[in-house]
């Protein structure tokens, strides 16, 4: 029951009613269902049809079920693309990141996954454009921290020499790190080489 405290406060709020009434509604107190939308207890299950009944809604919604199937869905997506990828496939893993993008347009894993993808093929521009418009709406650090990686290198090849030292002396540390990235930068590569880069930071092998 995850997203069940800020849906019934979000539910409530959407009908205009206060704790008090929906207490009122159920025969409780509203001490009760100031607890569960602060996720302090939780309904009994018997109660759920008469809340999803009061809010106009179904128990799957008030459970969030549509904000799981949502995640699971961008899990597979995102499992797919990667598979694609490490099998050199990088054609397929363009259209399933691309189809992605129409559901999730602003999702930013489907942008970086997208983006990933396209460095890979070697479409150095797009790659470069996706990675800054994905980079400051992400929340996954992990992720984060492997584009901004691959942008050195992205950027070497587009011939921002001077954006790819910038950014690797702001890396952390470990694979993606400024010590690692840039002494290559610095020491010239071959257009092959930093792809193999790009390749390695990627797909980590």
């Amino acid at each position: 029951m995850l997203y069940l405290p800020q849906n019934l406060k979000r539910y409530r709020i959407l009908k205009n009613l206060t704790q008090e009434d929906v207490a009122e509604l159920l025969g409780l107190t509203p001490q009760s269902v100031s607890k569960w939308e602060r996720g302090e207890s939780c309904p009994d299950i018997s109660l759920l049809p008469a809340l999803a009944n009061i809010f106009e809604t179904s128990i799957d919604l008030l459970l969030g079920m549509d904000t799981i199937r949502a995640a699971e869905t961008q899990h597979n997506i995102h499992k797919s693309a990667v598979e694609y990828q490490q099998q050199g496939d990088y054609t397929s893993a363009e259209k399933t990141y691309r189809e992605a993008l129409l559901i999730y347009p602003n999702n930013a894993g489907m942008i970086l996954g997208l983006a990933s993808t396209l460095a890979l093929k070697g479409n150095t521009d797009e790659a470069i454009g996706l990675i800054e418009r994905g980079l400051p709406i992400s929340a996954n650090e992990k992720q984060k921290s492997t584009m901004r990686a691959a942008l050195c290198f992205l950027y070497l090849k587009a011939g921002y020499r001077d954006k790819a030292k910038q950014l690797a002396s702001e890396l952390p540390h470990t694979r993606e790190s400024r010590e690692v990235i840039l002494p290559l930068i610095q020491q010239g590569l071959t257009e092959n080489e930093m792809d193999e880069n790009i390749k390695h930071i990627l797909l980590g092998n």
